[in-house]
């Protein structure tokens, strides 16, 4: 029974399946998981915990020691994935309408998803039509995974009024934290850094299951078209964003354009944040399925954008250049 090769095939199949599973069983026979003990521990209530431990695994694969071009093209992309959608979720905030939503969608949801990418559908696009230091550049890409990026955005709203409930300095690190101990474990020791590479993948179907278990259809069929539309506008608005800017740089664009998806683990991040401020919990489990909606969206439809942008502009793949070269 090829239970993970099926998963694998799924776009965002590790997050998504598990946590829609849960939500089918949480839906129709909420109580058959909340026994008590070990079952309840970890089937119903153990998000919180895990995806604290995914932060620290998540951040130690961040390589400070990369610098140069590839820290240049890393810190560009992260910078321009980061400001459009924090534009568009303040734009969301201020449109909102009385139910706290734009466009059927939560700001929080806008914000996690557009500031977050899909490192796996990265590595692959640029894998075919990016450099070595393109590739390099995935490392410092690595702070934009987790609920960081998103809550400095949010921090930044609630001091121009348009978010309620300010990060207190205290709740802001108790989220980073993790994040730091695993950079200060996975660049001390190489080897910590492996060891903890392994948990990242591990962590997510189970932390998955676990927020599936406070969502139920209702929210998944109120969540679902307006997720689609997220996906839609993260892959035109920052994988054009990305080409745009990096064509300007004289860089490959399509390496620009690679970061226009929604990653698996951003699903995570509405929890996160609720966790880190109480206000953003009516909203949490609504951002929690847009958010996992744009990530099978974003993986759909992004390798089609890309290859759009190959032929309409003529971009040469890696191996197409090397053979031009050696002929």
């Amino acid at each position: 029974m090829k239970i993970k090769a099926t998963l694998d095939r799924i776009p965002g199949g590790m997050m998504v399946v598990p946590l829609l599973l849960a939500a089918t069983i949480n839906t129709f026979a909420p109580d058959l998981l909340r026994i008590g003990n070990f079952t309840e521990a970890l089937f119903v209530k153990s998000a919180g915990a895990l995806i604290a431990l995914f932060l620290l695994c998540a951040g130690s694969q961040i390589n400070m020691r990369n610098l140069g071009v590839s820290f240049a093209k890393g810190a560009t992309l992260l910078t321009v994935k980061w400001v459009v959608g924090a534009a568009v979720g303040l734009i969301a905030y201020a449109m909102a309408g009385p139910e706290g939503l734009f466009l059927g969608l939560a700001p929080l949801a806008i914000i996690a998803a557009m500031t977050n990418s899909n490192g796996g559908l990265y590595v692959a696009i640029v894998g075919q039509y990016g450099k070595a230091d393109d590739k390099a550049a995935y490392s410092l890409l690595a702070l934009n995974d987790g609920p960081f990026l998103t809550m400095v955005a949010l921090a930044i709203f609630g001091s121009m009024g348009f978010v309620d409930g300010f990060f207190s300095i205290v709740s802001f690190i108790s989220v980073l934290l993790p994040i730091v101990v695993g950079m200060i474990l996975g660049n001390a020791d190489e080897d910590m850094r492996a060891f903890l590479a392994k948990g990242s993948d591990m962590l997510i179907p189970f932390f998955a299951f676990s927020l599936g278990m406070g969502i139920n259809f209702q929210a998944i069929i109120t969540g679902g078209a307006s997720g689609v539309l997220l996906g839609i506008m993260t892959v035109l608005l920052t994988g054009t964003a990305g080409f745009v800017v990096f064509r300007m740089l004289g860089w490959n664009p399509i390496v620009g354009a690679a970061e226009g998806s929604t990653a698996g683990n951003a699903v995570a991040t509405p929890m996160a944040i609720a966790a880190a401020n109480a206000t953003f919990a009516p909203v949490a489990k609504l951002a929690t399925v847009q958010v996992a909606a744009s990530t099978v969206t974003t993986a759909i439809l992004l390798p089609l954008f890309i290859s759009f942008l190959v032929k309409h502009f003529h971009v040469k793949s890696t191996a197409e250049e090397n053979a031009g070269e050696s002929a």
